[in-house]
């Protein structure tokens, strides 16, 4: 008897989001200076030093909530992180689309594209905004879906 293949929507949902999170993390964790470009450009205000911790955290931690995400390894946290990355990326490119800042998101590098109306389009803050609202969709929707093991629930209490 053959096993039978379902399809699981909520599977691919987190593979989408493992293999964004993973090109993203990569691409940053390659080139922190040019990450540092981008997040300055955000012009948020915030210390120096947190744009410096932010640009040494941020591109691991998506490396770690991608991994968790398809691993299953505390996939609840992976969620609440994951969305929790996701609000902030809207927040930031929101108010980055507000201000009227002609700016790239950084977070996908997309230079095999060339130098083109493509590549201008899907870095630019309009539709990384989009992209952001999306992701945070997805992110939302796995994370209220999900239910978390008995030990995990009696770790976080009633």
């Amino acid at each position: 008897m053959k096993p039978a293949l379902e399809f699981d929507p909520k599977a691919v949902l987190r593979g989408l989001l493992a293999i964004l999170l993973t090109w993203a993390a990569l691409g940053k964790i390659a080139n922190l200076q040019d990450f540092h470009a981008h997040l300055a450009a955000y012009q948020l205000p915030l210390p120096e030093a947190l744009l410096r911790l932010t640009v040494t955290v941020l591109p691991w931690l998506e490396l770690l909530c991608a991994i968790l995400l398809i691993t299953g390894g505390l996939r609840h946290a992976a969620l609440l992180w994951t969305t929790l990355l996701c609000a902030v990326f809207v927040l930031a490119t929101g108010q980055a689309w507000a201000r009227g800042l002609d700016i790239s998101c950084g977070c996908l590098k997309l230079g095999f594209l060339g130098n083109g109306a493509a590549r201008h389009t899907l870095e630019s803050v309009p539709f990384a905004f989009g992209r952001a609202v999306l992701l945070l969709a997805a992110a939302l929707y796995l994370l209220r879906s999900h239910r978390p093991s008995f030990a995990a629930r009696a770790a976080c209490g009633p």
